[in-house]
């Protein structure tokens, strides 16, 4: 940035956290400059599953408001899903109880439970967004380039680089965080995906436990089915391994036989920036710049970005003001 103004802001990290945020900074008048580690359809968001569900993210009690205030924007979005990547798509969360579920769900519509012919186990249904994230992230990127926001491939090797240009930094650096902050409490759930040639299906199905390695979910995309998946924790690498493809494929054919044919198009990996608890959090630097922190969003991070956003952009104008 030429010279350092009041109103610059620099967001480290171009996920989907790091974008919606920017967005909204930008939109209400900031002037906003991501720092790009890789570009948007290298991180964990391009290859997320993206069905809007609170997974794998903490604490409770603020994850459902933040997941709600993202289902309006999303909602919205779905009005436009050929440009903006979002459709509200109709499927079935498997081995769940509707009383089992927060404070949250009485407040998505039409959220019920399934009847013995939907699902043979306890079940709930929901008509909720499924995110097309290469779309997604890239129609992103266009709306902050229009509200005057850029994009710098660029990698901080701490947050005093970002905070010696721009008085306030918002740092979305997800999984990379465990390093540039430095939060040894961010860990990586390793994430994997089998996509294949959607052989017919138009609902989505997901059956998943906040302990196991592994679940059974496939998601219907315009183009393709994308099948997983599992949650090793710790695990940092990023190759695909072809047993645990087998094994995905054949956990999703159990619930729908015809994926069992279907040709496999691509195998993709993604590391979850799972941490106790999200971190959303205002830090004045004794040097006199602003950190904003928004990172640690686990298995959700599509699920609660507006919501995150939001907040985030709150204590970043709050700062501002002071």
């Amino acid at each position: 940035m030429d010279g350092t103004q009041d109103g610059d802001v620099i967001v480290v990290g171009s996920g989907v956290i790091g974008l919606t945020t920017a967005v909204l900074l930008a939109e209400r008048g900031r002037r906003v400059q991501v720092w790009a580690r890789e570009p948007a359809e290298r991180t964990t968001s391009a290859v997320a599953g993206a069905l809007w569900w609170p997974y794998r993210i903490e604490p409770a009690s603020l994850v459902g408001d933040w997941s709600l205030r993202s289902l309006l924007v999303y909602a919205e979005l779905a009005e436009r899903a050929a440009q903006t990547g979002v459709r509200m798509v109709d499927g079935v969360q498997g081995e769940t109880r509707l009383d089992d579920l927060g404070p949250w769900a009485a407040r998505v519509p039409g959220l019920r439970p399934t009847t013995p012919d939907e699902y043979a186990g306890p079940g709930v249904r929901a008509r909720v967004p499924l995110i097309d994230m290469p779309v997604h992230l890239r129609w992103l990127r266009e709306r902050l380039a229009r509200a005057g926001g850029t994009v710098e491939a660029r990698t901080a090797g701490s947050l005093d680089e970002p905070l010696a240009e721009a008085p306030c930094v918002v740092n979305c650096s997800g999984i990379g965080a465990r390093g540039l902050v430095p939060d040894p409490s961010v860990r990586p759930v390793r994430g994997q995906l089998v996509i294949v040639e959607n052989p017919g299906v138009r609902t989505w199905f997901a059956s998943a436990d906040d302990t196991g390695q592994n679940s059974t979910y496939f998601f219907p995309q315009p183009d393709r089915l994308v099948l997983g998946g599992t949650a090793q924790e710790d695990d940092w690498s990023l190759d695909p391994d072809p047993a645990v493809a087998a094994a995905i494929v054949e956990r999703c054919a159990a619930v729908r036989p015809e994926i069992a044919k279907a040709r496999v198009l691509d195998h993709q990996v993604g590391l979850r920036p799972v941490r106790p608890a999200v971190r959303i959090e205002r830090e004045h630097r004794a040097g006199g710049g602003v950190l904003v922190h928004n990172y640690g969003h686990g298995g959700a991070g599509v699920t609660v970005a507006w919501g995150c956003a939001q907040e985030a952009a709150r204590l970043a104008d709050e700062a501002a003001a002071s």
